[in-house]
């Protein structure tokens, strides 16, 4: 867990006005008993964890893939090669759909924007760090093109089918 105290408080600003602002069907699924804080969200989701990134053809066609993707400040950061169909649908269409599905436990919902990382972002050591003690490698050693992402929600839900049990199991206060 990398987060700040402010970046979870923001988290937690997100996550309360995404699911707010949800229809009824999704708050009858996701309801209280189900919904995971932003504090249970950063501890659950430590290490890589497997996305589903969505993203759309220049013709509007959707298109998803699975990508490793590693939960850092409150934001999914997530790699793949410049010479990926995805990689260009994000360079032309910046907005995307991530979700992360661990089987009926947990499930985490997000619509957002990616941006392409730069060495010179503030953030960059720290993420290619990450990856790297992660991996045994850098990501930017895995191929000559890798771009790396940061993901900006501005929708996300977190759930869990059955809450107490899965925070127990992992050792995390509700």
């Amino acid at each position: 867990m990398l987060e700040t105290a402010d970046e979870v408080a923001a988290l937690q600003e997100l996550l309360d006005a995404s699911h707010a602002s949800s229809t009824s069907h999704l708050r009858e699924i996701i309801n209280d008993d189900r919904t995971l804080s932003a504090r249970a969200l950063v501890a659950l989701l430590t290490g890589m964890k497997v996305l589903s990134v969505a993203t759309v053809t220049a013709t509007g066609e959707p298109r998803i893939s699975a990508l490793d993707g590693h939960f850092l400040h409150g934001s999914w950061t997530f790699s793949t090669n410049a010479t990926a169909a995805k990689a260009r649908h994000m360079l032309a269409r910046p907005s995307v759909s991530v979700a992360h599905i661990d089987g009926e436990e947990l499930g985490v919902f997000s619509h957002g924007r990616v941006e392409r990382m730069r060495e010179s972002d503030p953030d960059w050591a720290e993420t290619i760090g990450h990856w790297t003690a992660h991996y045994g490698s850098s990501p930017l050693e895995w191929a000559d093109q890798i771009c790396m992402y940061r993901y900006r929600a501005h929708w996300m839900v977190g759930y869990a089918w059955k809450r107490a049990e899965l925070l127990a199991k992992h050792g995390i206060e509700p």
